[in-house]
């Protein structure tokens, strides 16, 4: 069914509200409070990495408004200031920049995801907006998250100002998620296409943004501490928004202030592990082979300070405070989630299983049942290798209230790609937890699953994510849809718009900013 049908443009759409989406107009009242609370939780999550705000707790200007403090570090300001950024959260970053620091600021390059100043002037968020006569240039490129053109003359014109700077300067460098594709600078004679088309093939093999970011570094000009080399001999500082699990500076946006720690044998690795090996371009096999033999060795980046100034540690934590003030306990689970959207969906619907049984004891046939589904439960989290996963914590929370529970996450999932159907992972995981969820009773507990994008992005769609409930199996069969089929072509987006005409589709526009995913499980007893 899926392969045949159009992808339609869903009946709903994002409303001028942010952060907000419709919810289904037959929906059960308790149903619609869970809904209406997993927005409230969803908003805060986001709310709490705004761009402009984490900026300013990070730089401080000293009395005087000649020093500019970062940290414990502190940096002479006289007329020699200049910034360049790239990413999804980088307009509003630039804004509150150049608002602090502009009567220093000199010149400035950004680049930034096609469309975004019209998505936030329609918005009306003139925070994330620059002011008229602005210093800073921007350039809007790399449509669909994938990199193109406009994002390579971004990446140029950002080379260009790191390379004239002298050892009097100081360069601001504002970096978040989205930033490897909106700074694509091939190193000749490696073509865009051709480092686009070995990306892609990466991906849809199920390679790991940190895989994809070793492979990118070794064939970029900028990335992998290239862009510290080219403003050497300038000071850098560095404000990184994480979208990376567990904040891996030298894997943000492929690390263009951080020495690269790899090789071209770990590229090599990376390469036959997905079988692409043999068929590398041979502009590929020759950077690869110069590298090897470049008796320079990897730059270095002593005249860096790089700072984390937001993660989604920062996002789950406003988000757990914000479902605590509505009456559930709330328990963060990890941060650090990666995997295969298949193997977190069992996760998660057993998760739901062992947890409802602790909120209503009788919602399982037996305690042998009860043992058996935690104990799949316990081995399908080992085989997940969260390093800061709080199961037993957050399982003893669910035992000590018998009350509404909200368990988030978050992270960054990998769908493999098997069709050529529209959708993003996100979606695709609301759908594959909705089955695990209907698979078996809860027993009488109301569950919701939620997980979308912070970016407000979910792949090449205009959705950040979905919201489901057990009910989901039933509701698709009613409107004759074949969930099995639509996720056979990856097609989640086009199931959501059918699917009670697209109420389940989770819309905030552009939210000017990136930390990955929020991943949200509610409970609640009848």
């Amino acid at each position: 069914m899926a392969a045949a049908l159009q992808v339609l443009p869903c009946a709903v759409r994002a409303s001028s509200r942010p952060f907000s989406w419709r919810a289904p107009a037959a929906r059960l009242a308790s149903g619609m409070a869970l809904a209406e609370h997993a927005r409230q939780v969803f908003d805060s999550a986001v709310g709490a990495v705004q761009p402009g705000p984490m900026l300013h707790r990070a730089l401080a200007l000293e009395p005087g408004g000649q020093q500019l403090k970062v940290r414990d570090r502190s940096f002479q300001l006289k007329q020699n200031l200049y910034l360049v950024g790239f990413g999804k959260a980088v307009l509003g970053m630039a804004a509150a920049a150049e608002e602090l620091l502009g009567q220093h600021l000199v010149q400035g390059v950004i680049s930034v995801p096609k469309g975004i100043r019209a998505a936030m002037e329609q918005a009306g968020k003139q925070e994330m907006l620059l002011k008229p006569h602005s210093h800073i240039q921007v350039f809007e490129g790399a449509e669909d998250n994938l990199p193109d053109r406009d994002a390579l003359r971004a990446a140029l014109a950002i080379r260009q100002l790191a390379e004239g700077l002298t050892a009097h300067d100081l360069l601001l460098v504002l970096i978040s998620g989205g930033g490897s594709a909106l700074l694509p600078a091939p190193i000749p004679p490696v073509t865009l296409e051709e480092k686009q088309t070995l990306t892609k093939l990466l991906a849809a093999r199920g390679a790991t943004i940190q895989e994809l970011n070793t492979i990118r570094k070794a064939l970029s000009q900028l990335k992998g501490g290239g862009l510290a080399q080219a403003a050497y001999p300038a000071q850098v500082v560095s404000l990184i928004l994480s979208d990376v699990v567990g904040d891996p500076v030298e894997v943000i946006a492929s690390g263009p202030t951080v020495a690269s720690a790899h090789n071209v044998q770990d590229c090599l690795h990376i390469l036959n592990r997905y079988g692409l090996r043999a068929a590398l371009p041979r502009s590929v096999k020759t950077v690869l082979a110069r590298a090897d033999s470049d008796p320079r060795g990897p730059h270095a980046c002593g005249h860096v300070l790089n700072v984390i100034i937001g993660s989604n540690v920062l996002a789950l934590a406003e988000a757990q405070k914000q479902a605590e003030a509505l009456g559930y306990r709330a328990a963060v689970l990890s941060t650090c989630l990666q995997g295969d959207v298949r193997q977190l969906a069992r996760f998660y619907g057993l998760l739901a299983r062992v947890a409802a049984a602790r909120l209503i004891p009788s919602t399982m046939a037996g305690a042998d049942d009860e043992d058996e589904e935690e104990g799949r439960l316990h081995k399908l989290a080992a085989e997940l290798q969260l390093p800061d996963l709080q199961l037993e914590e957050a399982l003893g929370a669910v035992m000590e209230t018998r009350g509404p529970v909200c368990l988030l996450a978050g992270g960054e999932p990998t769908v493999q790609l098997q069709g050529s159907g529209r959708g993003g992972r996100n979606q695709e995981l609301a759908m594959l937890v909705g089955a695990e969820l209907g698979r078996q009773p809860l027993g009488p507990v109301e569950a919701l699953f939620l997980s979308g994008g912070t970016d407000g992005r979910d792949g090449p769609t205009e959705a950040a994510g979905a919201w489901v409930m057990p009910e989901l199996c039933s509701q698709a069969a009613a409107q004759g849809l074949d969930m099995a089929t639509f996720l056979a072509h990856n097609d989640s987006h086009t199931f959501f718009c059918h699917l009670q005409g697209g109420s389940h589709l989770l819309y905030t526009g552009m939210t000017g900013t990136n930390v990955m995913d929020v991943h949200l499980l509610f409970l609640r007893p009848q």
